[in-house]
């Protein structure tokens, strides 16, 4: 099974490899830019761990764990 999002530690690269959701929660990640192929990093956890902020295609957009559990990725490193 592939990591998920939630799993990348902050600093580290993740190219996404697939939504892990239905309707307008999978509609609102694609939106969003995470689209198979993308390349997401990791940039900064909230204090008490969520949400978590992300790099997608030059754009730092925070994602709840439960929002962020539905993305698979291989894990890229730093």
């Amino acid at each position: 099974m592939c990591p998920t999002l939630n799993n990348i530690p902050v600093g580290c690269n993740a190219l996404v490899k697939k939504i892990n959701a239905s309707g307008i929660k999978k509609r609102r990640l694609l939106d969003l830019g995470l689209v198979p192929g993308t390349k997401v990093e990791a940039v900064g956890r909230s204090p008490l761990g969520d949400p978590t902020a992300y790099n997608i295609r030059g754009a730092v957009i925070a994602l709840r764990n439960e929002e962020a559990s539905m993305v698979q990725v291989s894990k890229l490193g730093n």
